[in-house]
């Protein structure tokens, strides 16, 4: 299925003040708790997709492919600069932010070590849906940043466009390194499980740092946001089950409309400067 989009790397660097960006979601301290929470997943599991693409690159004939791997390359080590330096804006604001990062870093060096190469970029390749998934919900329903702080909702709202742009990259290089179905699936299921235990595990440690834990209408307004809203993971629940098809890819949904939209309110050029985004 050739409906690939072009992969631009944008150099931008977005203004984050710790005071100014404290529960930044409009005063929701769950929901922005969920969103800081998937930050701190990305620099380590960034990191960890673009080594798992990079080792099986030579498997890569396509001469458009090799140069997607090489854009896909490139975003995602500028999505781990600024996740990086969102994670130490946590880290300001008093969340174990060093510590979960940490406890990230230790689990995929342990999945490098123990786990071959190739069941290793179908994770990734399960983990790129995942971000896919979030990615169209954040670019096609505004109501999902409503409130946010403007900086915030930028830096979002471009990783999520981003990982739009790249979204088959994994996929079609597992595929050109003889990946099949039967194995793609099963590590599917095995990464959803891990995964979300996780993400579970980790909103309510930053629940309690924010002394919100045992509060009621933070979970009951965090669990509206995520199953309540039509945005939210029903949403995302219905792209998730597509993965399963034999004939799966991941531009069957074809969102080009919604990331062109973002694009003509984003006017920025590849090899763009560093610029400075803030509110």
């Amino acid at each position: 299925m050739d409906t690939r989009t072009d992969i631009p790397v944008r150099n931008l660097e977005f203004a984050l003040d710790p005071v100014a960006m404290r529960h930044w979601h409009g005063g929701r301290k769950a929901i922005t708790a969920f969103f800081d929470n998937l930050s701190l997943f990305f620099p380590a599991g960034e990191r960890f997709f673009v080594a798992s693409v990079k080792a099986h690159q030579e498997r890569v004939t396509d001469p458009r492919l090799r140069d997607d791997v090489r854009a896909f390359c490139g975003q995602e080590g500028l999505h781990t600069r600024e996740h990086v330096r969102y994670n130490r804006m946590l880290e300001a604001q008093g969340y174990p932010a060093a510590k979960l990062e940490a406890r990230t870093e230790r689990i995929l060096k342990r999945v490098t070590r123990v786990v071959p190469a190739r069941r290793r970029l179908a994770a990734t390749c399960a983990l790129e849906h995942f971000t896919a998934a979030l990615a169209h919900g954040v670019l096609s329903d505004p109501q999902l940043l409503e409130g946010a702080n403007p900086t915030m909702a930028a830096l979002w709202s471009w990783h999520a466009a981003e990982e739009s742009e790249h979204k088959a990259v994994a996929f079609d290089v597992f595929k050109a390194a003889g990946g099949t179905y039967l194995e793609r699936a099963w590590v599917m299921i095995a990464t959803t499980l891990i995964f979300w235990a996780l993400v579970i595990d980790q909103q309510a440690r930053m629940m309690r740092a924010d002394g919100t834990l045992f509060s009621l209408r933070e979970w009951g307004s965090l669990f509206v946001f995520l199953w309540v809203h039509p945005g939210g993971l029903r949403k995302m629940w219905r792209l998730y089950l597509g993965y399963f098809k034999p004939s799966f890819h991941p531009w069957e949904h074809d969102n080009r409309d919604v990331l062109e939209d973002w694009k003509r309110s984003h006017p920025v050029s590849p090899g763009y400067p560093i610029a400075k985004v803030s509110a």
